[in-house]
């Protein structure tokens, strides 16, 4: 359990890019917890995007400034270089995700023990690989199921809800609010936050400032939320 609670909310936000400085300030200001997925080999790397219909820079932030930014929350891997991983060798698989996260565990000066699948790229031979052969001990699918029962196999992670539909995060919210469960409960919200310069800010914000503060609800990183504190 958490802390005595039975329901928790945990964010998960990919690819270390320059609005996560925004999206901190934001999480912070109403308590909330999260985790940041980054790629060891892609510190510094400029490019833009289209979500949306709109274009959105996707400027990563630099290594220095990653070890900053991210000091008060938890930091996960994503990959070295963020590729599709099903054609991938096992030998391939292992540099790619236990690379990275022997490479942000150096960086960070502290333990590493998450993941996000890049572009959500995950089946039963990929969990396996992480499970025999790095020290990776969850990792987040994009696969939304609305949901917020506990699950069994953290190597394949389902998500509850992505930010692009405010709407649906808001009825899913709405529910999870109203529930009194008997078992434990965690709404886990995962995006990008470079999709909030498309989708605008502010309705995140008032989600953010809407769910926090409630004194039956634990707010926590994905680590804290799926690997501490709750029973076995």
């Amino acid at each position: 359990m958490w802390n005595g609670k039975k329901k928790a909310v945990t964010f998960s936000f990919d690819d270390g890019v320059e609005q996560d400085i925004h999206l901190i300030e934001i999480l912070d200001r109403y308590g909330l917890r999260c985790t940041f997925n980054l790629n060891s080999g892609s510190f510094g790397e400029q490019r833009t995007l289209v979500v949306a219909g709109k274009e959105v820079a996707h400027h990563r932030l630099t290594a220095a400034q990653a070890r900053s930014v991210y000091q008060n929350h938890e930091v996960a891997a994503h990959t070295r270089t963020h590729p599709g991983l099903y054609d991938l060798s096992q030998e391939e698989l292992i540099g790619e995700c236990e690379g990275d996260r022997l490479a942000l565990q150096e960086l960070f000066g502290r333990e590493i023990v998450g993941m996000a699948y890049p572009f959500g790229d995950c089946d039963e031979r990929i969990a396996g690989v992480l499970r025999q052969h790095t020290g990776i001990r969850y990792s987040r699918t994009v696969r939304d199921n609305g949901r917020f029962d506990r699950q069994r196999d953290l190597l394949q992670f389902d998500p509850t809800a992505h930010i692009d539909d405010m709407d649906r995060l808001q009825e899913l919210g709405e529910k999870f609010l109203r529930s009194t469960p008997q078992t434990p409960q965690l709404f886990y919200i995962w995006g990008h936050s470079y999709e909030f310069d498309a989708y605008g800010w502010e309705p995140f914000e008032a989600f953010c400032r809407w769910i926090a503060g409630r004194d039956d609800i634990f707010y926590g990183t994905n680590r804290e939320t799926l690997l501490d504190g709750v029973p076995e």
